[in-house]
């Protein structure tokens, strides 16, 4: 079979996505929706899209769509994702997947009383040098895992009207940059027991940049820093008692990773992604929706819950309030 896909809001992070399909076997993309129909026609002919919706509600409706990516911006997920659920469609929800934990629970809650797949657009779990670096810790390659840490900063326009800088489209670090180590600490430690930020707010509630430590009962921690206004390496480093793993920069996408062990060299490992390394989720989800299984055992709902409930943690310590969208269409 093949899997129809539809786009819901085909802005910059839309376009990188679409144009990896021709690497998704079973996969087509069929329609698109924005709320301007220029902007759904623009995406449409560039992509060589046949159908286009001039509202989220149209496409929700189509019923010659299988499954919607939906990259509007993080607080408009909430209605689309909801609406798109109880319609019977599987949905990859860009990161970061809502701007409230509440909102996550709800979806979540959603997808499982419809059975009807749901993922977090969460890449960099499906990329092959992190795939591999996952295989090696499960094999015991650097002992038992024991601390992560990590970066990812960007020194972003700063100014107001930027969507980094405007809260009602979930501007800020958080849910742009941070997500990504608080995804990966979750991925190699599990869900922490305690959450510590420290970090600066401007004059909107928008947060700027952020110290997060991540701590787990038994003594392991994350230590992770992320800027709007630092350009740093975005680099991640595993640690564990016989050795460590180093993901080199960007982290969130790496070709290769570098295993330390004992006193041998350091190991180099070259995994590289297929296309703009999209790809690798989108078949995932396709995999998935064909085969009719109701979520993804790499990038499981579970997951996305407990790393967005460390988010609600370092938001309220920080004194953002998140504007989440409303839950209907």
């Amino acid at each position: 079979m093949t899997v129809r896909w539809g786009v819901v809001g085909p802005g910059r992070i839309a376009s990188r996505v679409v144009a990896d399909f021709p690497h998704v076997p079973g996969a087509e993309v069929v329609a698109v929706a924005s709320r301007s129909v220029d902007r759904a026609k623009a995406f449409a002919a560039k992509f060589g899209i046949a159908r286009t919706h001039d509202s989220y509600r149209g496409i929700v409706d189509d019923e010659g769509v299988d499954v919607l990516y939906i990259a509007t911006p993080h607080p408009q997920h909430r209605a689309v994702t909801l609406a798109a659920l109880r319609a019977g469609k599987a949905v990859l929800v860009e990161k970061a997947f809502t701007v409230t934990p509440a909102a996550t629970r709800e979806i979540a809650a959603v997808a499982a009383e419809t059975g009807v797949f749901a993922m977090e657009a969460m890449w960099t779990r499906f990329q092959p040098a992190v795939v591999r670096m996952r295989e090696l810790i499960a094999d015991g390659a650097i002992g038992e895992v024991r601390a992560v840490q990590g970066d990812l900063g960007v020194n972003a326009p700063t100014d107001p009207s930027d969507r980094f800088y405007n809260p009602a489209i979930g501007g800020g670090a958080l849910f742009d940059l941070t997500v990504y180590p608080i995804s990966f600490a979750q991925m190699v430690l599990g869900t922490p027991d305690t959450v510590t930020a420290h970090g600066v707010l401007d004059a909107n509630g928008v947060d700027v940049e952020e110290a997060v430590l991540l701590g787990w009962d038994d003594g392991r921690s994350a230590s992770l820093f992320t800027s709007l206004r630092c350009a740093t390496p975005g680099q991640m480093r595993v640690y564990g008692t016989e050795g460590w793993i180093d993901v080199p920069p960007r982290f969130h996408h790496p070709d290769v990773i570098v295993l330390h062990r004992g006193d041998a060299e350091p190991e180099e490992i070259v995994a590289p992604h297929v296309g703009g390394g999209f790809a690798h989720e989108l078949i995932e989800v396709t995999e998935c929706v064909a085969a009719g299984r109701r979520e993804s055992a790499v990038m499981p709902l579970a997951d996305t819950v407990a790393v967005q409930d460390v988010m609600g943690q370092v938001a309220d310590q920080l004194g953002m309030v998140p504007q989440e969208g409303p839950a209907e269409l």
